[in-house]
């Protein structure tokens, strides 16, 4: 644990790339494999130019599925590791595909980065909204192509939506909405307890300040904690906010007002079930809207986005339980004019693929780090209305709360003294 994994940052920045020629294999290690990691693995194995040189979690418990999607894809079974360090260390290594609990988003992506490898990280970008701006900062710096895993923008059917409302036949666009509204668990109650066997959990902290080891604040449920997570805003929500901010042309707003609240279930989850919230970008408006409660969706899906001109309304989600799709209404009579759906093809392929060709050429990916921490930002902001009660005035240039200290602490985090912790943080 004493010895120093990573490159600096300078020379990782000079090294010449590995992958230089369309016949040149891409070798990654795979960072987190149980649940978003389980499906990149499975994206990522089935891209015929990428070789595994790692799988990296700190549970051994959960990694027998990874090994066998790897060794079914006709490759050899690679070591497991841990400690990323071990995978930075290795120069052969040329991207970090992350799946990992959002708490490691950060301090993961920068670590690669700073080492001279690619990054794939899964959405949220960030635990919170300076932390995404130091990942920006550290693929700048370092020459990377980071790409996070919100990969409904690498479907042509979102692309084809983006370029309709663009267009200019809904007429003059002042704002949207989104939704998430869909019927989630309770996830009860559960006591502390020891490290089970299998786990290392010092590294699975990472930089974070020590909790004990609880079953609710760990895989599947670690996202409903604060310490760890930023709620369903930031694991459902921060989809169809990037689409709807995308579709607006916008980055940051000025200011975020509204509500959000545990209200329905009795359980440890900490973070928000319901939330109405309003998102000001000059003289445009975004609304969203989330009910974790219900099982009947609205508008005919659980997460959705529409957005509004002044002549025609446009909507994306999964309508009618069908796959993904946008819809065109126009007119008094609310008229169906419009109508493309995405096929039933992967939709992690097409982006894991995008990934890879950026590698390649070295152009910034669809969802691009700073693409991708405008969109998690949406979701901290709306959490920081929730956990103060308050509206917030936010300065996007500086990424800064305005005027109210309670509010502005939320904007970072705190960290223990750990190799992993984030720089200038």
């Amino acid at each position: 644990m004493n010895r120093r994994y990573f490159i600096p940052a300078a020379a990782a920045a000079l090294a010449p790339r590995r992958v230089t020629a369309k016949t040149d294999r891409i070798t990654i290690a795979l960072m987190g494999v149980r649940g978003r990691g389980l499906s990149l693995t499975t994206a990522f194995c089935a891209q015929p130019d990428v070789d595994v040189a790692y799988i990296c979690d700190v549970d051994s418990n959960v990694v027998d599925k990874a090994f066998q999607i790897v060794e079914g894809s006709g490759r050899k079974r690679p070591p497991l590791v841990s400690d990323i360090r071990r995978c930075l260390d290795d120069k052969s290594v040329d991207a970090i595909v992350m799946g990992t609990p959002i708490h490691w988003h950060a301090p993961g992506a920068i670590l690669a980065c700073g080492a001279g490898k690619d990054v794939y990280v899964e959405k949220p970008a960030s635990h919170n909204i300076r932390e995404g701006r130091l990942m920006v900062e550290a693929a700048r710096r370092n020459n990377r192509v980071v790409q996070v895993g919100s990969q409904l923008p690498s479907l042509p059917v979102t692309q084809h939506f983006h370029e309709y409302v663009q267009s200019g036949k809904l007429g003059r666009i002042l704002g949207g909405k989104v939704w998430n509204v869909q019927l989630r668990r309770n996830i009860g109650h559960k006591p502390d307890e020891p490290v089970p066997s299998g786990i290392d959990y010092e590294t699975w902290t990472g930089p974070l300040p020590m909790l004990p080891f609880n079953r609710n604040r760990f895989h599947g449920t670690v996202n409903w904690h604060w310490h760890y997570g930023v709620g369903d805003i930031g694991n459902d929500g921060v989809h169809e906010l990037d689409i709807a901010r995308r579709a607006l042309g916008v980055e940051l707003p000025d200011s975020v007002s509204g509500m959000g609240a545990k209200l329905y279930f009795d359980d440890d989850q900490q973070t928000p079930d319901t939330m109405n919230l309003a998102y000001r970008f000059g003289d445009k408006v975004l609304n969203y809207e989330q009910r974790l409660w219900n099982p009947y969706g609205m508008e005919g899906c659980d997460n959705g986005v529409a957005i509004y001109g002044d002549r025609a309304a446009a909507q994306f989600g999964r309508f009618r339980g069908k796959n993904w799709s946008f819809r065109v209404f126009e007119g008094q009579k609310n008229e169906l004019v419009h109508e493309e759906e995405h096929d039933k093809s992967s939709l992690d392929t097409p982006h894991a693929r995008d990934f890879l060709d950026c590698m390649r050429t070295r152009r910034r990916p669809r969802v691009d780090i700073e693409e991708g921490h405008w969109a998690a930002a949406l979701a901290h902001l709306g959490n920081i209305v929730s956990r103060t009660g308050r509206n917030v005035k936010f300065d996007a240039k500086t990424e800064t709360v305005a005027a109210d200290p309670e509010a502005a602490r939320h904007v970072k985090r705190e960290y223990r003294k750990h190799w992993s912790t984030p720089k200038n943080v």
